[in-house]
């Protein structure tokens, strides 16, 4: 453990004239800020709450500074488990667009798909992220598929009861549900590679 070096401890007549010459300067201040009006106002007292306008409140940051966690839309009240058996909870995804990407391990759509998806969602990652949702199918040809397409990078929920197909009506792959920051579904349905790169850099842009 360091050693910290002692500071000495002033002593005598060196000691009574600092104390007297700090004394002497904070007077001075506190004449300065008297005539100038500029002193700062008197701290709230411990208990009582601080006055308020009419204006409208903004959010409180945390005490990191950083802004408080967005609100959760009921789009993304959902959870669930990834093909890796790891929880899945869809509100941390709050305040983002986000992509929710309806597949299926025999789908010959889906894999051609698939390069894109495996292509363009480790770059969008922290601005657009994008959720694969596996059903129609049995886990271990889901875990194939993504070895496959090297998926393993990119969330993928394993939903072979079809309870997320069914909360987003989706009837068939593949299908895209795209979401906006504000949590409006904004696109249901096909995209090709393309196309899909496509919205998803505009999302990530807006």
């Amino acid at each position: 453990m360091p050693s910290w070096p002692t500071r000495r401890r002033p002593s005598g007549v060196g000691a009574a004239r600092r104390a007297g010459a700090a004394t002497a300067l904070a007077a001075a201040l506190l004449g300065v800020a008297a005539c100038t009006g500029t002193a700062s106002p008197p701290a709230a007292v411990a208990g009582t709450a601080p006055a308020t306008t009419g204006a409208a409140s903004t959010p409180t940051p945390t005490a990191t500074g950083s802004p408080p966690p967005a609100q959760v839309p009921d789009v993304l009240r959902f959870t669930g488990t990834t093909l890796g058996g790891a929880a899945f909870d869809a509100a941390q995804l709050a305040g983002k667009p986000v992509v929710l990407w309806f597949w299926a391990p025999w789908c010959a759509t889906c894999a051609s798909q698939a390069w894109t998806v495996a292509e363009i969602a480790p770059r969008y990652r922290d601005t657009v992220p994008i959720i694969g949702v596996a059903g129609l199918g049995e886990r271990k040809a889901m875990n194939e598929f993504v070895t496959e397409f090297d998926l393993a990078g990119t969330p993928q929920i394993e939903d072979s009861r079809g309870a997320l197909w069914k909360r987003f009506t989706v009837t068939e792959q593949s299908i895209f549900v795209i979401i906006d920051r504000n949590g409006a579904v904004v696109h249901k349905g096909f995209l090709d590679g393309e196309a899909l790169t496509a919205r998803v850099a505009a999302l990530a842009g807006a």
